[in-house]
């Protein structure tokens, strides 16, 4: 009803960027009792739970022409990005996985001109080379730059937001007939049995032993409910209003969260990180010169 009013577009982002910002602490939390194979599958499982009812009823306005798409989006855009980043926090602090994460409108316009036919402008091409500059920063150890110190877990959250892009794009392209709804319980409905066909060959022996594992579930549940099956909800519906570069802009957004749970938990943002993170947002500004509907 309000989808088509700016306002609401905006504050749906202001949403989103909340529920996604967090996300990355509450990963953190999750791999305390669980490993990263596990968090990302449990994630999934439970999103795929909570939107099977939708997925039932939107089975009627699956077309088969909508397969390939959707299968690219559910694994592409889900499923492998939910485990990148949990790999990737094993070794890299949750704020700076969330800072990385605003690769995502890069990549996407990126992914766009080489696979969607997106035009471009020269600007945009610019504000793409600032974006990976900003990039190379934060994946640097914060306290130098240079390329012996690159954290390469840094790479599974760039890999992520690459995967995001191609799924972003895949919806404004192929899936705008399908409304968020639809879109994410079909895609979950994908996702959540691999994710638990692999999530039964994991050892649940040390879990059961962890004394936060309650805490651990517990975050991981509000992640798969509320910050994946939620909150794709929202997007997808979104994207059926506004083009991809738009929707992808709730990564200005997202590192604000995410640095103020990071310093929280008493994880260490250095110059650097916050260098890197302007140059990104520049690099940001520049790439939503166009497009933006």
């Amino acid at each position: 009803m309000y989808f088509d009013k700016r306002w609401f577009q905006y504050t749906v982002l202001l949403f989103l960027a909340f529920i996604w910002g967090s996300s990355f602490i509450l990963m953190k939390i999750g791999l305390q009792a669980f490993t990263s194979q596990q968090v990302a599958a449990l994630r999934v499982v439970l999103a795929s739970l909570v939107l099977l009812p939708f997925a039932v009823k939107s089975l009627k306005s699956f077309r088969k022409q909508d397969l390939k798409s959707l299968l690219i989006i559910s694994i592409i855009g889900s499923l492998i990005p939910a485990f990148f980043f949990t790999k990737a926090e094993t070794r890299i602090d949750s704020a700076l996985a969330g800072m990385l994460n605003s690769l995502t409108p890069v990549f996407t316009l990126i992914i766009g001109i080489l696979f969607y036919e997106i035009k471009f402008n020269r600007r945009q091409i610019f504000g793409l080379l600032i974006g990976l500059a900003g990039a190379f920063i934060l994946m640097n150890d914060g306290r130098s730059i240079a390329l012996s110190s690159i954290n390469s877990y840094a790479l599974f959250v760039v890999a992520a937001t690459i995967c995001y892009s191609i799924s972003v794009n895949e919806v404004k392209a192929h899936l705008t007939h399908l409304n968020g709804i639809q879109l994410t319980s079909l895609s979950f409905l994908i996702a959540g049995p691999i994710a638990l066909g692999y999530l039964l060959t994991t050892d649940f022996a040390p879990v059961l032993a962890n004394q936060d594992m309650l805490i651990s579930f517990g975050a991981i549940a509000v992640l798969g409910i509320i910050g994946t099956a939620l909150a794709m909800l929202f997007m997808n519906h979104l994207l059926g209003y506004v083009s991809a570069v738009f929707a992808s802009t709730v990564t200005y957004f997202i590192p604000v969260f995410a640095i103020f749970w990071g310093l929280v938990a008493g994880e260490v943002i250095t110059v650097y990180h916050i260098a890197g993170m302007a140059i990104i947002l520049i690099g940001i500004a520049l790439v939503n010169t166009k497009n933006i509907k």
